[in-house]
């Protein structure tokens, strides 16, 4: 039996007792329940009917005292539980009939009165017998939890004791093993003889001494058959795999890795990559990790794109693959300092996940799009209902139409910035780049936010100097990502806040800023505002938004070379800033 099944057996040991602990005294609990259930039902629910009837007794023949005691009466011949009780309510029914019928003299309500003593007096000894068995049920359930209580106990401490040492002695058996292998006592066995892991373990643990010791003792042989063997398991791997030494020379290099390279292994191993380099473009971009600052070429680097994946040929099929290059470092014999002792670079295809981000991005773009009709149709038909030539409506009906409206607007900006994400992303961003004055860029975004920002008293404070020069850019995309700051900014602002919006001229072009003064950002998440789909919490600890505003303006500055970034020097609210290149005279 393995360890695992004995720790689980154990488990399911501790696990019955606690069952069969609770169950017991559930068990007992509900008895003392339900016999206490039993008295206040069957025999203090009777006292209650009749004492109403005895304080009703006296009043009669008054009306209502005649109509409280035919319903305590009543309610009474519903709760025969007892032996006699029956007879007794049923004398009682009898004796009330013909008192009601005419017989009104004061034996009859004695007779009655005497009837009400004998129910009481039934009740009463029920009672009594029901309580001393719910205390002969609390004093068996206390006898049977303390000698379960017991037994279960010293089981527990029998196995608390016991368990610890079974599971400590071989690991401290073991420890002792590894400390005399790491004094090269290769000789040293562990001597656990057990079936579970421990066994194992120790079986493991003495292989892996006889190993060492073989390794203590091995030739020359021994060690080309390992360095083959590894070599056969880089030839395996799938991925493509080049192995260059400290000088970037080849050492090895895989069959997928000269597929790719459209050269053969004789035609690699050995040689030096930045020759093969020169006549081969695939070649030239892997090497560029590896090659002094001044040596690597702008071409290489833009080979892997704005996503930093490698398309290449395969075959007919056009793939994509990550690069990953890794230094490898060695500290050698007698040394205590880490030298460089080559590269490992490898090619890991990822062209079934980029097809399925391509997928995901043309399935946004296309539900995105759908949608966009839909919700425009939604603003029409709310347009048309607030025409008052339609109809008049009362102020319930206008908030809710107000209420669908933001939701459509809402939906309208959310599907928007879908579209634009899936433009970034299929890399088909469409610009249209003019001269534009920075002002107008300012005074569109300014206008758009005034309304809401006004709806919370926020002040709107606008720096620009007299004389800015025009910039080159996209007034739309450029346009949408100053009112995407400024929306941020009312959001995050509070009531009867300020923002400030200004545009100056550097030495990058002319600097958008945004500057609020909300809760800001955290220092931990300011190096993530510009991620997709990344949405910092505010100052209720709850995200708002998509995620995607940020990233898309980000996209757009770049693609229209700028610049965009956070002032993490701003600690009271937040400041965003992009600068966008000056128009060329």
């Amino acid at each position: 039996m393995n360890l695992q099944s004995k720790i689980f057996l154990a488990l399911a040991f501790l696990f019955a007792i606690i069952l069969l602990m609770g169950g017991l005294g559930g068990y007992y609990l509900n008895q003392l329940a339900n016999d206490s259930q039993a008295i206040l039902q069957d025999n203090y629910v009777s006292f209650e009917y009749s004492s109403r009837m005895q304080r009703a007794l006296p009043r009669l023949p008054e009306p209502e005292a005649v109509a409280d005691f035919e319903r305590n009466l009543k309610k009474q011949e519903g709760n025969i539980t007892e032996v006699g009780e029956a007879e007794a309510t049923a004398t009682l029914r009898r004796e009330f009939d013909q008192y009601r019928k005419g017989s009104a003299d004061e034996a009859t309500r004695q007779r009655m009165l005497q009837t009400l003593f004998q129910l009481d007096d039934i009740n009463g000894q029920a009672m009594v017998r029901k309580n001393e068995i719910a205390k002969q049920t609390a004093d068996d359930a206390l006898v049977w939890l303390a000698v379960v209580g017991t037994v279960c106990f010293l089981i527990v401490l029998s196995f608390t004791i016991n368990f610890p040492a079974y599971i400590a002695r071989p690991l401290r058996e073991l420890t002792q093993g590894i400390k005399q292998v790491t004094n090269r006592n290769f000789e040293e066995r562990l001597h656990v003889q057990s079936s579970d892991e421990f066994g194992e373990l120790a079986r493991s643990f003495n292989r892996m001494a006889e190993k060492l010791d073989e390794y203590e003792h091995s030739n020359l042989a021994r060690i080309l058959f390992e360095k083959k063997r590894i070599e056969t398991l880089i030839q395996v791997m799938s991925d493509g795999i080049v192995g260059l030494d400290q000088n970037r020379y080849i050492l090895f290099v895989n069959q997928v890795a000269s597929r790719l390279l459209g050269l053969s292994e004789a035609e690699l191993l050995g040689k030096y990559a930045p020759d093969i380099a020169a006549a081969n473009d695939l070649m030239r971009t892997l090497i560029q990790d590896v090659m002094p600052p001044l040596q690597r070429t702008r071409n290489a680097q833009n080979d892997a794109g704005a996503s930093g994946l490698l398309k290449i040929y395969d075959g007919d099929k056009e793939s994509y693959f990550s690069r990953q290059t890794q230094p490898v470092d060695i500290v050698r014999t007698g040394d205590e300092q880490a030298v460089r002792a080559g590269y490992v670079i490898v090619l890991k295809n990822v062209t079934s996940y980029k097809e399925l981000d391509l997928a995901k991005t043309n399935f946004i773009a296309t539900v995105s799009h759908e949608l966009k009709t839909p919700i425009s149709s939604i603003k029409m038909s709310l347009k048309l209902l607030d025409d008052q030539r339609i109809g008049g409506l009362n102020d319930e009906q206008k908030e809710l139409i107000a209420n669908v409206r933001d939701d459509a607007d809402r939906l309208l900006a959310i599907t928007g910035e879908l579209l634009n994400m899936a433009q970034v992303e299929s890399g088909q961003i469409q610009l249209n780049l003019q001269p534009v004055a920075p002002a107008d860029i300012v005074s569109y975004a300014v206008n758009a936010l005034r309304v809401s920002a006004s709806q919370r008293q926020i002040r709107l404070q606008v720096t620009l100097p007299a004389v800015l020069p025009q910039v080159r850019t996209d007034p739309d995309k450029a346009s949408w990502v100053l009112v995407n700051f400024l929306s941020n900014a009312v959001r995050h602002s509070p009531d009867e806040g300020q923002i400030e919006v200004s545009a100056k001229a550097g030495k990058q072009g002319v600097e958008f800023r945004v500057r609020d003064h909300g809760a800001g950002i955290r220092p931990e998440h300011r190096d993530r505002v510009f991620d997709r789909y990344f949405r910092a919490p505010g100052s209720n600890g709850q995200a708002s938004g998509t995620g995607l505003g940020l990233a898309i303006s980000s996209e757009f500055i770049q693609s229209m070379n700028g610049q965009i970034g956070l002032d993490t020097r701003v600690t009271d609210g937040a400041a965003f800033w992009f600068t966008l290149p000056v128009e060329a005279s």
